[in-house]
């Protein structure tokens, strides 16, 4: 393990040829206490104790036979083992432009009662929102029936808006600003 040193694994290489056990049991803690005293931050936490243990042995190849402290042993196979894999949301995304955001705020508009009057307005919102959204991936497409279309498909036609009765804001690609600086020469 290179980020304890040369110096370490040279330590843990000689522990590894002692013959009595009781000094071999010694010799670890010597190591441990060595590796706080060169790297301090960590030493007051359990997890890193047991973690220094079980560097102690993977250092060693699992071949130091020593009485490790209570809870800070690690097997090869704990090492080899690959986690389980993580499973896919439940659906993907219907629009790769709009993130996952819009489709809970899509699901928090559909919730509300229809009569609600907040409803409307949060509507109108979300498709600001999403229109913002696409003007920064797509400008060209970033046009009101669009955006009413896509809120559509994504609600399953339960959010409706139309072009004659609502109006999206406008907005503009502002780009980065460059510094007019020269450099001066030395």
């Amino acid at each position: 393990m290179p980020e304890y040193g040369r110096h370490i694994q040279q330590m843990v290489d000689h522990c590894m040829t002692i013959d009595d056990r009781d000094e071999r049991n010694q010799r670890p803690r010597g190591i441990n206490d060595t590796h706080c005293r060169w790297n301090p931050q960590p030493r007051t936490s359990p997890e890193s104790r047991a973690q220094r243990w079980a560097h102690l042995a993977i250092m060693s190849n699992f071949q130091l036979d020593i009485d490790y402290p209570e809870g800070c042993t690690v097997t090869p196979e704990e090492l080899s083992s690959r986690p389980e894999p993580m499973a896919l949301p439940p659906r993907g995304m219907a629009r790769r432009v709009y993130g996952n955001n819009i489709d809970q705020m899509i699901d928090a508009a559909i919730a509300m009662a229809p009569e609600d009057p907040d409803r409307e307005e949060f509507v109108i919102l979300l498709a600001n929102h999403m229109k913002k959204l696409m003007m920064s991936e797509n400008p060209e497409n970033a046009t009101d029936s669009r955006i009413f279309k896509d809120l559509a498909e994504m609600s399953g036609g339960q959010l409706r808006l139309s072009t004659q009765t609502t109006k999206l804001r406008e907005f503009e690609i502002i780009e980065a600003p460059t510094s007019k600086k020269k450099k001066r020469k030395r």
